[in-house]
């Protein structure tokens, strides 16, 4: 069983190391992983062995809080909602300015004379030094209150023998007060015996603005680290803001609204232009279109009639229309695709099981060298002062903090930039390994091709004209269920060539059809077809080998014994294959295509992309050849649509699947890509490359800025270069390289794919969106519309109609005179009364416009 565990104490990676390991001495337990940015625990356990209480005991017997993720009191119910990282924030804002409030007339007290300032006569001579003393400790100690929690936090994990960043930051701050008082005692005692030179040797051992200073700086830092990881996770934030709160249903006839989380399968949902769509759903009644932008990327508006499929969160932008709820609830595609995204992020990749293990031990080691650096000084001959401090900068200047950062905050970040592009990554393990990848495969049907096959030629024979040419294929066809005749079919009402009836259908298994159409026998195949009815091809036999070479497929078409022509049919390419694959070869991937197909066809579409070609090859043997490759030494990613392919996506070292539109929790892949765009499996590969070199970076910074600073700290310097680190300068070291860290990750928002070595565009950006309110999400780029125009009679009468659309701002349109219309496509918003009048005063008259 696996759930979700919210953890609370949590302040740095030594703390997520021993939940982690608390946990993980459970029997019964298969797996825990616990994340320190999100605070939360994920652990996967055999219910039989031990259950959730078990599971929370352990980590608060650690020194920490845990609950069930979901659980609610019926008094967390009743409260309005709550949000959790903005509390803690503003509670750590007013922390801070409190603090500020006593440092700064404390800072100045005890350091100003130094530098020249100013300061009221009563705190001035040597009369006046008890004064000067407890004045520092009065303005100290509310410094101390305000920051208990690393005290509490601190001390109580070293009760627990699990110290961390906490347990570092009080006993620094600590001993600085401590030996601060201790020194107020002696300067009394001195005073009282009359031995002032003693008791101003104590007045100037005075360390109480180094502990306000430790902490008020650990707190500066904890709030803009608190402020970058809030930013880490926008990502999710946005995909939570598309959900719209409430939904119009029809109920026994009336209209009813209601909030969001009340909507079931099977419930009859009305979405007016404007609105948000409220779930997943198939539409029933009406037309429209849709902005599917925040979910998959695609910011054209997609066309939607009865019996297409539609998805929640996403925008009607047009017509009214019905739909059927099928998804609801926590199986809506965004759901899925929030859950996906928060389970990546809390995911762990390799690379930072490092920096746990180093975490693990990071802090006992911290505290052993503080103590071994200041007994070594007092042995050598240093007043105790002095070792003191060296002490106090050595349990400061350690960062735990930026260890256990390192790695969460860019996978974080990482993740949510894949999210804006439509790419869903699983997990941090695969976001790791695909930047290892140095062989991508490719499923053809779907991935590199449209999926569907289309006319490309229409080549009719001597003495045959093009339209009854085709009039008599697509008659024939019509008749037929088969992909090769629906193509031709509806490549024929494209051109708005009319259909006649066809009768006496007559079938010939693995060669073709035939029917009466027009009182004439028409028959539709192969050569085969042909030469068995004895119709002469003459040249076109050559035509036909020619296409087939191409990855085309002829089909031949003849009436009452004459030859009318070839059809040839393909499943093109997409129009971003070819960079894709060149952008994949740009990277040295080598690029591999498995396909079912003949040799001559995969071979033909390898030609044009420059790749390697497996042909006739099964579903289930695709398997075989991801491993061959394996066995090969190579790193495996694979591209295709999840169905047929799942074995193969399983198989690799990364699953890619392309084009998952609703069908976002396919088990079988490790990335999951929403459009059916083969680039962004090149962003994907783009995107892995730039995480782990930020991780990288972060890592190098934290492990540079320890092994630097402890020795600083600990006076390996000193005889050489007379180097000794103040334990306020060490408070200051220690924020930023936590800062660092996160800022540096957050650098990952920069993030764009470089195709062809050109710089690509921003993610779509994904606005939130509020049903029946202020809808703010932006306008789709372009619009695309067909006007039906009479009275083109030549190429000058379409020359005349595209230079008077062309002339309009924003206005696209290419003309057709055989289909007396215009395809017109809008990079902004123009009514159809403004492109009519264009046209009208061109001289021709619009009599429709569709789109």
């Amino acid at each position: 069983m696996k759930q979700k565990f919210d953890v609370t104490g949590m302040t740095c990676s030594a703390c997520s190391a021993h939940v982690e390991k608390s946990v993980g001495k459970l029997e019964g337990i298969a797996s825990v992983n616990v994340n320190l940015l999100q605070n939360s625990m994920t652990v996967e356990y055999d219910e039989t062995a031990l259950n959730t209480e078990d599971i929370i005991h352990a980590v608060e017997s650690g020194g920490y809080g845990a609950a069930l993720q979901g659980a609610k009191t019926a008094a967390a119910e009743a409260a309005a909602p709550r949000n959790v990282a903005a509390e803690e924030m503003a509670h750590m804002k007013k922390r801070l300015i409190a603090s500020f409030c006593f440092l700064i007339p404390l800072f100045y007290i005890s350091m100003g004379h130094m530098l020249g300032a100013p300061l009221p006569p009563i705190l001035l001579g040597h009369e006046n030094m008890m004064i000067f003393a407890l004045t520092q400790l009065i303005l100290t100690t509310p410094v101390l209150i305000i920051n208990k929690k690393y005290f509490t936090a601190g001390f109580k994990a070293l009760k627990n023998r699990a110290p961390n960043m906490d347990s570092l930051i009080a006993l620094g701050a600590s001993a600085s007060y401590i030996y601060s008082i201790f020194a107020i005692y002696a300067m009394a005692y001195y005073m009282g015996r009359g031995n002032l030179p003693h008791a101003h040797h104590y007045g100037m051992e005075l360390y109480f603005e180094s502990a306000a200073m430790i902490l008020t700086l650990i707190t500066v830092g904890k709030y803009m680290e608190t402020r970058s990881k809030g930013k880490t996770s926008e990502a999710i934030s946005k995909l939570m803001d598309l959900a719209p709160k409430t939904a119009t249903v029809l109920r026994n006839g009336t209209e009813e609204e209601i909030p969001v989380e009340q909507v079931v399968a099977g419930d009859t949902v009305i979405v007016r232009p404007g609105q948000s769509i409220p779930v997943d759903g198939r539409v029933t009644e009406g037309f429209s279109a849709v902005d599917e932008s925040a979910i998959t990327g695609e910011s054209i508006p997609v066309e939607k009639q009865p019996g297409d499929t539609v998805i929640g969160a996403t925008v009607n932008k047009s017509g009214f229309f019905k739909m059927e709820a099928t998804r609801v609830g926590s199986d809506t595609t965004l759901s899925q695709i929030i859950t996906l995204v928060e389970e990546a992020g809390a995911s762990k990749a390799p690379i930072a099981k490092l920096a746990d293990k180093v975490s693990g031990v990071f802090v006992p080691v911290v505290i052993g060298i503080a103590i071994v650096s200041a007994v070594i000084w007092l042995i050598i001959g240093q007043p105790f002062a002095f070792a003191l401090s060296i002490g106090i900068a050595v349990l400061v200047i350690s960062c735990p903090c930026a260890l256990g950062l390192a790695t969460p905050t860019a996978i974080m970040v990482g993740t949510g930039k894949g999210a804006e592009y439509g790419i869903l990554v699983k997990s941090a393990e695969s976001l790791e390994i695909a930047h290892q990848i140095n062989t991508v495969v490719l499923d053809k049907t779907g991935t590199l091709t449209e999926g569907q096959p289309i006319v490309t030629d229409v080549l009719p024979a001597p003495g045959v004209l093009r339209n009854p040419f085709l009039r008599a294929a697509a008659s024939l066809e019509a008749l037929s269920e088969h992909p090769l005749a629906q193509a031709v079919v509806h490549f024929a009402k494209e051109k708005e060539i009319a259909l006649e009836a066809a009768q006496n259908l007559q079938a010939t298994a693995g060669q073709g059809i035939e029917a009466d159409v027009s009182g004439k026998r028409v028959i539709g195949g192969n050569r085969k077809m042909m030469e068995e009815r004895k119709i002469p091809l003459t040249d076109f036999q050559q035509i036909a080998e020619k296409l087939a070479e191409e990855g085309k497929t002829p089909l031949f078409f003849a009436e009452d014994g004459k030859l009318l022509g070839i059809l040839a049919l393909a499943d093109t390419l997409k129009p971003t294959s070819k960079a894709a694959v060149d952008a994949f070869h740009e990277m040295g991937i080598d690029v591999v295509m498995l396909t079912g197909d003949h040799q001559r066809t995969a071979d033909a579409i390898a030609k044009k992309l420059g790749i390697q070609a497996v042909a006739e090859v099964l579903p289930q043997d695709k398997e075989q050849e991801v491993r061959r490759l394996q066995e090969a030494g190579k790193k495996v990613a694979m591209i295709g649509d999840g169905i047929n392919d799942a074995p193969a996506l399983t198989r690799a070292d990364v699953g890619i699947a392309i084009g998952a539109g609703t069908d976002v929790a396919m088990e079988s892949a490790d990335i999951i890509l929403m459009k059916s765009d083969l680039l962004d499996a090149v962003t994907a590969v783009q995107l892995s490359h730039a995480t782990i070199r930020n991780i990288k970076q972060n890592l190098f910074w934290a492990f540079f800025y320890n092994s630097l600073g402890i020795p600083l700290a600990a006076g390996v310097f000193y005889h050489a270069l007379q180097w000794k680190l103040n334990p306020m300068f060490a408070a200051a070291a220690m924020s930023f390289s936590s800062a660092f860290v996160v800022g540096n990750a957050l650098r990952l928002k920069l993030f764009r794919p470089k195709i062809g070595g050109v710089l690509q565009k921003e993610a779509p950006e994904q606005e939130m969106i509020e049903n029946n309110t202020n809808i703010t999400h932006k306008e789709a780029h372009q619009m695309k519309k067909t006007l039906k125009i009479e009275g083109m009679m030549c190429n000058h009468c379409t020359g005349r109609v595209e230079k008077a659309l062309n002339d309009m701002d924003g206005v696209s349109a290419t003309v057709s005179l055989e289909g007396k219309s215009a395809e017109v496509t809008l990079s902004k918003e123009i009514t159809d009364e403004a492109l009519v009048k264009a046209v009208t005063d061109a001289g021709y008259e619009v009599v429709d416009i569709q789109g």
